[in-house]
C-alpha cells in the first residue's frame, strides 16, 4: 500500500491547490483550471485523472455556453 505524500511547507502556505489542463476547441486549444481543496498538487493531480470523465464534461459545458473567467474555464472541484 502506497503512502500518500505529505504537503510541503510551501503547499502548506498556499493552501487548496489547482491544477490546470486544456481540452480540444477545434482545431485550438482552451485552458482550464480545477480548483481543488486538497493539500497536495499530487493528490489534485490523481483526483483530475480519477474524475476525468465528470471534469471533461463541465469543462465542455462551459465552453459551449461561454463561461470563461479571463479567457480560462474555472472549474471547482465536484
Amino acid at each position: 500500500m502506497r503512502l500518500v505524500a505529505k504537503p510541503t511547507e510551501q503547499e502548506i502556505i498556499e493552501g487548496p491547490q489547482a491544477v490546470s489542463f486544456q481540452i480540444a476547441n477545434g482545431n485550438a486549444r482552451q485552458r482550464c483550471i480545477l480548483q481543488t481543496d486538497l493539500p497536495t498538487q499530487a493528490l489534485a493531480h490523481k483526483y483530475l485523472l480519477t474524475n476525468w470523465p465528470v471534469i471533461e464534461r463541465r469543462a465542455r459545458e462551459a465552453l459551449a455556453t461561454g463561461v470563461l473567467d479571463d479567457g480560462q474555464i474555472k472549474l471547482a472541484m465536484v
